[in-house]
């Protein structure tokens, strides 16, 4: 373990900002790793390097993977149309303007793509302003709380009760934030004939030795799952235990913020990424779908629309991709994404640099705080 990476770490440990974290930084052919505090505020359990997280958002990026894995199979094209697959979104409608109310639609001009959904640009999903009664709408029906989706109900009810929600915005406007990576999810599924999990498990996972990834945590692996935290009135307080909603298969398999996985596994997707999708000498996706993946398809509106989300930075496929030098760790093409459990993990295809951190403090904000800001200047 490196004692630099280890300090990085500690300061925020011994600031009382996170209970413990894990870290790796992966360059020129060589990997620094550190651990550091506990898994619990108990102080029961040490944090390890194969410490299990739920990694929220980290959940997108192998979402889109999947989705692009049925594009490599020619199962799914960019431009098709979802309701194929997905009638219930068939028809959509969208408010008049984004702060009109939910009963005062107009038809789409067009149907909602596969395209669209990777590129969050399908009409549905969290808007900078939170009040819009579409988006206050689908906040209180379909996505009550990103970080916990095993309280969703089952893939058809939740699409169901999706589609009675208008889109804020015309298919392929604005970008909007989350839904459509669940919507993906959905998608896949359905598209493959078999669950989300068992795809992922068998075209993602098994091929690229992550073990410890999945929507569940076995009974056996228990002693190394991480207690997530929130703020509270009282302080820090527990929004999931180590035997809360993880420990069972969840009904709605979340693509937009399911997945529980460690730093190394998370390591192992990332270097099939900057492999161009080849893992070990084996290729798991094609080049030219993680060039789709990691290359921004924003103009330059949507980002700024997007900005208290993006902070400037443009949209690839399932994760942000840097296109300006606002901080020294944006190194334009740079592309990953953070999760709202505390975690971050990016890549920069210039380098074959890549930064993993995770920690079990959830975000209070899309701001990155101060550790993941820490790692990323480390690292840069």
């Amino acid at each position: 373990m490196s004692s630099d990476l280890r300090s990085v770490l500690r300061a925020r440990v011994d600031d009382g900002t996170v209970p413990g974290a894990v870290a790796l930084v992966s360059r020129g052919g060589r990997t620094e790793a550190a651990a550091v505090g506990h898994a619990d505020l108990a102080g029961d359990l040490p944090m390890a390097r194969d410490s299990i997280f739920r990694i929220a958002s980290l959940t997108k990026p192998i979402t889109a993977a999947a989705t692009m894995l049925l594009v490599d199979d020619g199962l799914l094209a960019l431009p098709d149309p979802v309701d194929r697959w997905l009638p219930e979104l068939a028809a959509p409608r969208v408010v008049r303007t984004p702060s009109s109310p939910v009963t005062d639609t107009v038809p789409a001009e067009r149907p909602i793509t596969v395209e669209d959904l990777l590129t969050f640009r399908a009409g549905y999903g969290f808007a900078a302003d939170f009040t819009f009664p579409a988006a206050a709408a689908l906040f209180e029906t379909v996505q009550r709380n990103p970080l916990l989706p095993h309280d969703y109900p089952p893939p058809d009810e939740w699409t169901a009760a999706l589609a009675k929600i208008p889109l804020l915005c015309r298919p392929g406007e604005a970008w909007l934030y989350q839904t459509c990576s669940d919507i993906l999810g959905v998608l896949v599924a359905r598209v493959a004939g078999r669950p989300f999990p068992e795809f992922l498990r068998e075209r993602l996972f098994a091929p690229l030795g992550m073990d410890d990834t999945g929507f569940d945590v076995p009974a056996a692996e228990l002693d190394r799952f991480t207690v997530l935290y929130g703020s509270g009135e009282n302080g820090r307080e527990v929004v999931d235990a180590r035997d809360g909603r993880w420990t069972r298969p969840p009904a709605f398999p979340s693509g937009g913020s399911g997945l529980v996985s460690t730093a190394d596994d998370l390591l192992a997707f990332h270097r099939m990424l900057l492999d161009e999708g080849a893992f070990r000498g084996r290729r798991v996706l094609s080049a030219a779908s993680v060039r789709l993946m990691t290359t921004d398809h924003l103009t330059g509106t949507q980002r700024k629309e997007g900005e208290p989300f993006l902070e400037g930075q443009g949209w690839g496929f399932g994760g942000s991709v840097d296109v300006a030098r606002i901080d020294p760790w944006n190194v334009p093409g740079r592309y990953g994404w953070v999760g709202g459990s505390g975690a971050a993990a990016h890549l920069v295809p210039a380098t074959g640099t890549a930064a993993i951190v995770l920690t079990q403090q959830a975000l209070t904000s899309p701001t990155p705080p101060p550790l993941l800001r820490d790692l990323w200047r480390y690292a840069a």
